[in-house]
């Protein structure tokens, strides 16, 4: 979450002009993340989140992840649901940008998980899985193995930048991954981003999930493997194979995995690894200046890259204890 726009009280008081949610009594800019702008809005009849969407997100792809957002809530699937104008609408435009509110969750994220976290975001993924079936809507996934050769190509030098020699690597990497990249694994739609800040819990339970802006249709492992590595590295870059059990665990708790998605997680999780990385590395140059957010270090991602470069199965020790 963040803020690139900001609202003035008359673009807050058009737009509310169009709901039944009453006057609002506060709001304010959410200051994390790096996509869009969030904004934390309580009326006379409770507490909502307005997301103005930039950057990445194509307007003519709202309709798929507020639409998933609306299907997983009916579901039974705790996250934040599109609120719908007197006219039913749930896509809006403020400024000229298109925008959406949906209902505030309750909770707190956690920035060191631990072991029992770990495991309760590997059974909330599973359930994640589990209530997108059936879900009529589908995305590619425009940030999947096939983009990263050619996302690379404008970043040789900020690699460089870096960390000297780090372009030659990374470009060895992706040459690497294309070759390995398994085919043929179970497949659905995913969240693609479940990181520990995207997840609320309360009193060390799962309570909700947010940020679907990423979701897309794809293995179903390869979810996990995102969330292994968000979720089961150390401050110091290692590896919390114990941490890595409890997520799979927890996850084989409501969806076992196949043979082959338990074979495919170390070229996934490595793969993974690259997706964030490359991101986080475009992303480190081209923050607009004055936005209230401060871009994620890649090196954190390039961190876990060498791990999973020097111990391509240390991923697959997280799975011998799956329940």
């Amino acid at each position: 979450m963040a803020v690139y726009t900001d609202i003035t009280d008359a673009e807050l008081a058009d737009l509310l002009a169009d709901f039944d949610l009453g006057q609002p009594l506060s709001f304010k800019g959410i200051a994390e993340g790096i996509e869009n702008s969030n904004f934390l809005l309580e009326t006379e009849t409770g507490r909502y989140f307005l997301t103005v969407y930039e950057k990445r997100v194509r307007p003519e792809e709202l309709p798929y992840f507020l639409g998933l957002m609306r299907w997983l809530a009916e579901h039974g699937f705790p996250c934040a649901t599109p609120i719908a104008d007197r006219n039913g609408d749930i896509l809006k435009t403020v400024r000229g940008k298109p925008c959406a509110m949906v209902s505030y969750l309750s909770g707190l994220s956690v920035r060191r998980p631990t072991v029992a976290h770990c495991r309760e975001a590997g059974e909330s993924l599973a359930w994640l899985h589990e209530a997108q079936q059936g879900f009529p809507m589908t995305r590619a996934n425009d940030l999947g193995q096939a983009a990263w050769a050619p996302m690379f190509e404008s970043l040789h030098a900020a690699a460089e930048g870096l960390k000297p020699g780090l372009a030659k690597v990374i470009a060895q990497d992706l040459e690497s991954l294309a070759q390995r990249w398994p085919k043929g694994l179970p497949q659905g739609v995913i969240h693609a981003d479940y990181f520990p800040d995207n997840v609320f819990f309360q009193g060390g339970k799962f309570a909700a999930a947010f940020d679907f802006y990423f979701a897309c249709n794809d293995a179903l492992a390869y979810d996990i493997a995102v969330a292994l590595n968000a979720w089961c590295f150390e401050p110091d870059g290692s590896f919390n194979i114990t941490a890595a059990r409890a997520l799979v665990a927890g996850y084989e708790s409501r969806r076992r995995l196949s043979e082959a998605e338990r074979a495919a997680l170390p070229v996934l999780a490595h793969g993974a690894a690259m997706r964030f990385f490359l991101t986080r590395l475009h992303d480190w140059g081209a923050t607009p200046a004055g936005a209230l957010v401060k871009p994620k270090d890649p090196l954190e991602y390039e961190r876990k890259l060498a791990v999973h470069r020097s111990s391509p199965d240390l991923v697959l020790f997280g799975t011998a204890s799956a329940e």
